[in-house]
Order: C-alpha cells, then sequence, then structure tokens
C-alpha cells in the first residue's frame, strides 16, 4: 500500500516552537498518523506528552499503537504517564529495550528506561518485542534492528551498558524507525538514529523494495558522533534528492544550521507544536 497522507506532530522536543501552552524537554514524542491509525512514536522524557497534546488538541486515548525508538530515559520517560493516562495499549520494540545503559560525559550517569518492566505491563503496556521489520500499520513498518553495514558510522562512543557487571560498548542495537511507504517514496521517522542515518536509510529501502527517499524527521545525534562520520553523512543525504528534511532532538545546532543551509526550502526545525501534514 502506498500512502497518500502522511500526518506527524511534535508533541515533545527539546524547544517549543508554538505559544500554545506547551512544556520543552530533553526528549522526544511524535504523532504518527496514516492510513487512519495513529501511531505514537516515543513518549519524551518526564511526561509532557500528555499536557502538551491536549494543548494541541490531541487525544492520546485515541492512539492506537505505542512504538518505542529505543531504551533511552528522553524517549522512555513519559512512557508511565501514557499508560496512566491511555490504559492497555500495544507497543513496539526492540528485545534490548531494557538493558541497563549508561553515558560517560559529562560524567557516568544511568540513560537507561527508569521503569521496570513489570510496572510498565500493569499500567497496560502489552509489549510486542520484535528484531525483525513488520508492517504495524498498512504502508508503514517497524524497522526491526538496523543491520550496520557503513564502515563511517561508528556512533557515539561515549555509551555504554552493563553486562555481567562488565562495562560494554554500547551500539544501541535496539535503535528502531518507522517506514512510512508513501506515493511520493520513502518517509522515515526517526528517534535518535543510533543506527546511524544511513544505515537506517538502507535498511528502509531492503525492507521495503522501495528505493526513492521523499524525506527524513526526528533526531540524527549527528551532534555527538565523529566529524568524518558527519560529513559523510550529509554527503549522503544531499545526493538522495529529498523534498522534506526535519530534525531536531540530538541532531545538534551546529548540524542543524548546516543542514539548513544545504537544504533551505527543503529543511524544517522539528519543535514541539510543530505539525507536518504531508501529501502525495
Amino acid at each position: 500500500m502506498e500512502l497518500a497522507c502522511v500526518k506527524i506532530t511534535v508533541l515533545c522536543e527539546n524547544t517549543v516552537g508554538v505559544p500554545a501552552g506547551l512544556v520543552g524537554e530533553w526528549g522526544l514524542a511524535m504523532l504518527v498518523e496514516a492510513a487512519g491509525k495513529k501511531l505514537l512514536f516515543d513518549t519524551g522524557e518526564q511526561g509532557a506528552v500528555i499536557n502538551n497534546a491536549a494543548a494541541l488538541g490531541v487525544d492520546l486515548r485515541a492512539v492506537d499503537a505505542l512504538v518505542m525508538s529505543h531504551g533511552h530515559y528522553d524517549h522512555a520517560g513519559g512512557m508511565r504517564a501514557l499508560l496512566r493516562y491511555r490504559g492497555r495499549l500495544p507497543v513496539y520494540l526492540h528485545p534490548d529495550f531494557f538493558i541497563p545503559r549508561y553515558s560517560s560525559t559529562p560524567r557516568e550517569h544511568y540513560i537507561g528506561v527508569p521503569y521496570r518492566r513489570e510496572e510498565l505491563e500493569s499500567l497496560g503496556a502489552n509489549f510486542a518485542f520484535s528484531r525483525e521489520p513488520l508492517e504495524i500499520v498498512p504502508g508503514v513498518w517497524f524497522s526491526g534492528e538496523v543491520p550496520r553495514k557503513t564502515p563511517f558510522e561508528k556512533g557515539d562512543n561515549a555509551l555504554f551498558h552493563l553486562k555481567d557487571g562488565s562495562k560494554v560498548s554500547d551500539p544501541v542495537r535496539d535503535d528502531v524507525s518507522l517506514f512510512c511507504v508513501t506515493k511520493g517514496g520513502l518517509l522515515i521517522v526517526v528517534g535518535c538514529a543510533h543506527a546511524g542515518i544511513v544505515n537506517i536509510v538502507e535498511h528502509a529501502r531492503r525492507v521495503t523494495g522501495r528505493n526513492q527517499v521523499y524525506g527524513i524527521i526526528g533526531g540524527t545525534h549527528l551532534g555527538a558522533v565523529s566529524e568524518a562520520q558527519r560529513e559523510a553523512t550529509i554527503e549522503y543525504l544531499k545526493k538522495l534528492d529529498l523534498k522534506f528534511l526535519a530534525v531536531n532532538h540530538c541532531s545538534g545546532m551546529p548540524v542543524i544550521a548546516e543542514l539548513f543551509r544545504l537544504f533551505r526550502s527543503e529543511f524544517h526545525f522539528a519543535s514541539a507544536g510543530t505539525v507536518f501534514k504531508l501529501e502525495f
């Protein structure tokens, strides 16, 4: 199925771009509406998703499913508040979502999911764990685990997790995205893109069988990677002939400024309160 329209509402982000009683918080949550269904992609950091949605006229009780991009606090912190408000809900995520995660900058600190699986299940989370791609709505794919094939995409070396009490570099294998198959090409929704933008786009092409990429929205994490990876990724993006590029959250302000300079009319800053209705 090819989608004729996709609507994306940014419910939580570091900044607020619409003066409508919204609260900014470090994190990300976006509502994706396609094929008559509503998918919430991440939940932000502290639960502002509830009030922000209300301020924007979004009924979170009408959400059909929750998709969690990866197990970091700034994407999972609003899960408890959402489930208390919404009740029982299908939740699509990778099996590594709950592993204990840390960052070494600016000091060693815990950055994983702030809740136990059992608590979230008691509040109504119906977890659907998968490493494989799933078409969860006609025309919308849960990416599953993204293969790491691009040599220059090394990720963030500040991230680690604990395995048998020892520190192990964390490639964030649970980093997943949404692939919307539209009449204009692929629309890719990313959380932090820890898997690497190039890896994600190429995986989307393999999963869907579609080569043309219409656009990308979400956090790119390019501010936290090496300059070589950043430059190579931007060169790759320039070759995609994107019609839509909306970035936010972990992208980094210097990177955001550079992407605006390069993409101009195709570029958008996706702060909280921004609504994109894309018709193809």
